[in-house]
């Protein structure tokens, strides 16, 4: 299908992007990779009066060290972030779909797009990362566990826009993601990000988050209060990956049945767990 009509800027500074879209108001739309928007705007589920292409906004690309914290441009891609040390991002950016995908979509894109399905969104929360968004009123940090709302829903207003994404440095932690889908390039049915410090021969902290099990990244609480200072032995990580559907509203469809989704939580929370502390 042909979008509807719309007008277009691709502004040079993130200034300009700002302005532009309060001006646009909620008929503004913003356009990073495009690998989810332009769908959207094929099918005309989304019909914009105006699309701010930041594509032009090369300060939005990289990652730098500031202090404790790994600082990610909003329009960094898929593959440059799979090509980077960055703690878990990298192995997770390296699942988003095919090379094409992971070549023109971007972090910011993905984030802001809060697919319940993605990837990327779980391991923001999973590593507490903090959203850096700009506005018409300067700039404010959201925490990733307040940004993702609801299904497609995040804190941005619609005059702002996602920057960058600062994640600490995790010294001392062991991460891993797994994830099920139909198909190795498919959205997750189900997917766990885990992160681990262990002190002693002990799990001294753990943080554990789930895909597709809600409408926005879920923590799974339970597991990570029952790790807390268990030894790191494949039955405790069994007994505390057996929590990890407590909390979550999967829902049923076509793909699978809230009922497998909670049973695949819990298979996937050991696997990445275990694989997380070399198990």
């Amino acid at each position: 299908m042909i979008p509807a009509a719309f007008d277009y800027i691709r502004p040079s500074t993130v200034e300009d992007a700002v302005n532009a879209l309060a001006d646009a108001g909620e008929e503004g739309k913003v356009l990073a990779g495009g690998q989810s928007l332009l769908p959207v705007l094929r099918l005309r589920l989304a019909a914009p009066a105006l699309l701010v292409d930041l594509g032009g906004l090369s300060q939005l690309r990289g990652i730098r060290e500031d202090g404790d914290m790994l600082v990610i441009g909003a329009m960094t891609t898929h593959a440059e972030l799979a090509a980077s040390s960055v703690p878990l991002l990298a192995q997770v950016a390296a699942t988003v779909g095919d090379r094409q995908v992971r070549h023109r979509g971007t972090l910011g894109g993905s984030l802001s797009h809060a697919d319940p399905a993605g990837d990327l969104p779980t391991a923001a929360v999973a590593l507490d990362a903090q959203m850096v968004l700009a506005g018409p009123h300067g700039r404010r940090t959201v925490a990733a566990s307040d940004f993702f709302v609801d299904l497609f829903t995040t804190a941005l207003a619609p005059d702002e826009l996602l920057i960058e994404v600062r994640v600490p440095k995790l010294q001392g932690w062991q991460t891993h993601y797994t994830k099920v889908g139909r198909t190795a390039q498919a959205w997750a049915t189900v997917a766990v990000a885990a992160a681990v410090r262990r002190e002693n021969g002990s799990i001294a902290q753990a943080r554990v988050a789930l895909t597709n099990m809600g409408p926005t990244p879920v923590r799974a609480s339970a597991v990570e209060q029952a790790l807390a200072g268990v030894a790191v032995d494949g039955d405790a990580i069994a007994a505390a990956a057996a929590h990890a559907a407590e909390g979550t509203a999967p829902a049923s469809d076509t793909t699978a049945s809230a009922e497998y989704r909670s049973h695949l939580a819990k298979v996937l929370t050991r696997r990445a767990l275990l694989a997380a502390v070399g198990r």
